[in-house]
């Protein structure tokens, strides 16, 4: 069985992209004949690295009956090919909230002989609600050589990281009203933008918090990166992020009305309702006092945070494909 895989046409690697490539890589790495399928010339290519899957182009494939057609959620109409092949066609769902957009009019997911690939747990949840049909786990990895925690985080002021990109208008309410509350509370902003992975790891392991402003998600990758790097995450959960997102809390104001699975980390930050400005404002200043009163539970809470990061890891990704490769 060969693999294709649909490389979206994007001018440079998404968090979503990043994953096709590490699944394409790990395949071929494994003695997989996998290939990624480049939509349009112009697109970003993988470039630069070391035993990576080959890359064709859109009008140079050939699938059969025999090959695996994997595609992202949102681009439905690049299912055609597999379709028209009579391969086995996949759906990769990483965020849940696109899994219904492109459909053409007319097509829904019981006329189309594709199954389903999850990113998470709620999104395997979302899915299965959704379409009644049931979808494999398949989680991504973060590297822990870049993303790794210092000896010791800076003194002083407490630190906090966020992404503007994610929700900027949400971020800034919640910076106005953190400010506000506080009433000169000092900390250090530290915006993450326009930087590689190695940047952001920098800037991480210099925060002591990582204020999360993103949703929706399918699995979201910068909480676990900041976890990774020794920071406490406050924030949002995009609802893809109760995959792995714990409360630290014994009485957390939000809590989700999906069933959790269990796992063997407690509590790894303060999470908020999307959207929730004002909770994530005042978790803020809770985790700001806990970092400025060396709170013990915060010790409980890092170390819950770094064994999540290694469940996530790119080993734990590599088994996870070659097991599921195995089972397909």
């Amino acid at each position: 069985m060969k693999t294709f895989i649909f490389l979206p046409p994007v001018s440079k690697p998404t968090g979503g992209v990043t994953v096709l490539r590490q699944l394409a890589d790990i395949l071929h790495q494994a003695g997989r004949e996998t290939f990624l399928v480049a939509r349009d010339k112009g697109g970003w290519r993988p470039a630069g690295l070391a035993d990576a899957a080959p890359v064709i182009e859109w009008q140079d494939l050939r699938l059969t009956g025999a090959d695996l057609w994997l595609v992202p959620e949102g681009w439905v109409n690049a299912l055609s090919p597999g379709l028209y092949a009579g391969s086995q066609c996949l759906s990769y769902v990483q965020n849940w909230a696109y899994l219904f957009s492109s459909m053409p009019d007319g097509v829904d997911w019981h006329s189309l002989p594709v199954e389903f690939l999850a990113v998470s747990d709620p999104v395997a949840r979302f899915i299965k609600e959704s379409t009644c049909k049931d979808a494999p786990v398949l989680r991504p990895g973060i590297d822990r050589t870049i993303f790794h925690a210092p000896a010791a985080k800076p003194r002083g002021k407490v630190n906090v990281a966020y992404m503007p990109r994610k929700n900027k208008a949400l971020a800034e309410q919640i910076r106005a009203i953190f400010d506000h509350r506080c009433g000169g509370c000092e900390v250090n902003w530290l915006p993450i933008e326009g930087l590689d992975a190695h940047g952001v790891a920098e800037v991480l392991r210099s925060a002591h918090i990582f204020l999360v402003t993103g949703f929706p998600e399918g699995c979201p990758l910068p909480p676990l990166e900041a976890m990774g790097c020794g920071c406490l995450p406050v924030g949002f959960t995009g609802f893809g992020g109760w995959d792995y997102m714990r409360s630290m809390r014994s009485t957390p104001r939000f809590t989700p009305w999906v069933p959790l699975r269990e796992v063997p980390w407690s509590g790894n930050g303060m999470w908020c309702a999307d959207g929730d400005v004002l909770d994530a404002a005042m978790s803020l200043g809770e985790a700001v006092d806990l970092f400025n009163s060396n709170d013990p539970s915060l010790d409980e809470a890092l170390a819950a945070g770094q064994a999540t990061a290694d469940a996530y890891s790119l080993e734990e990704q590599r088994l996870a494909v070659l097991a599921l490769w195995d089972s397909l």
